[in-house]
């Protein structure tokens, strides 16, 4: 049976174009670079430690044969009008649960097809952007993203392993060349000849715990930083998503800083947990909201701060301040 062609025709009759396939096999060439990154503390509070799970899918799936990975794309709109803005892969609906949701039903129909199958998305500590590549789907450009043909970088990825042996892509080449319009635009110089995750902006305004050096970095992010994508010429020419799942709120699109510096739990449960970047919690979009307001000048009213976490950050920025005028 032909379980290539029929997989792809499934996931094209769900508006799912970009979808390649590899072999589902041990990563033993990526080991070195893991325990490097180790060795030199360039690793995230997000990683995975267990540089075993990073590369290994039969920890997985132990008969496992074929890995599929399926590009998402969720860019609606490439304009920014907006200076206090969410980075773009937040604004819609949480794309855990609506990537689940079509990996679901991919992989019912493979064991419609008589395999096994089990799907990730962010659930995993396997390099999807590797595996990406491996299958076909992109490339991973200067600014460590993966860039499609078709979606530019502006893509989830999700992955499933199968048990079902289906013919492999090929992986796809490099296609940055010399340019390196991304490496001049990171506003902290995150993106180098070796990226230095830990100082990319995206990034800081996830982590817990931020040094107030940045304070004056984040200049409007709430929370991420699309600088590099917004920059990098594979995005110009690019097709917009038809994911419907993933268009974006209007709260998200139109931001209310004095809501977020102010923002209470039922506030953050009836609109903010339902994004991309719920799961963080209200306490660190309410202080990067409390940062951009204060270092920006934006004239709006802070109430009372309940949180210690959040107090602590608010204060801490005033003292900052206050020492710069002085």
């Amino acid at each position: 049976m032909d379980y290539k062609n029929s997989i792809l025709e499934y996931c094209k009759s769900l508006g799912l174009y970009t979808v390649g396939f590899t072999k589902c096999r041990i990563f033993s060439e990526l080991k070195t670079y893991y325990e490097d990154r180790k060795l030199r503390n360039l690793e995230n509070e997000f990683e995975e430690k267990e540089i075993e799970k990073r590369i290994n899918p039969f920890l997985y799936m132990e008969d496992g044969k074929t890995i599929i990975s399926i590009a998402f794309p969720y860019l609606f709109d490439s304009d920014s009008k907006e200076h206090i803005d969410f980075s773009k892969y937040t604004k819609g609906r949480d794309y855990h649960i609506i990537v689940s949701a079509y990996l679901k039903k991919v992989c019912e129909f493979i064991e419609g097809l008589g395999g096994k199958a089990i799907y990730f998305v962010d659930s995993n500590a396997l390099p999807e952007r590797y595996i990406a590549v491996q299958c076909g789907i992109g490339f991973v450009g200067k600014n460590n993203t993966v860039i499609t043909k078709q979606y530019g970088s502006y893509v989830f990825l999700g992955e499933i392993l199968t048990d079902l042996y289906v013919e492999q892509d090929n992986p796809q080449e490099d296609k940055c060349g010399s340019c390196n319009i991304c490496q001049s635009s990171c506003p902290t110089g995150a993106i180098q000849g070796e990226n230095i995750p830990n100082k990319c902006l995206s990034y800081i305004t996830q982590k817990k715990d931020i040094e107030d050096e940045w304070f004056l970095k984040l200049k409007g992010r709430i929370f991420g930083c699309d600088t590099c994508q917004k920059v990098c010429p594979h995005n110009k020419e690019i097709s917009l998503s038809k994911i419907e799942e993933f268009k974006p709120f209007d709260f998200m699109e139109k931001v209310n800083l004095e809501e977020l510096a102010n923002i209470d739990k039922k506030t953050f449960k009836e609109k903010y947990s339902q994004t991309s970047c719920g799961w963080r919690g209200k306490n660190v979009l309410q202080r990067n909201a409390l940062i951009n307001a204060i270092t920006l000048n934006k004239d709006i009213k802070v109430s009372e701060i309940s949180s210690p976490y959040v107090k602590d950050y608010y204060d801490r920025l005033l003292k900052s301040l206050n020492k710069k005028k002085t």
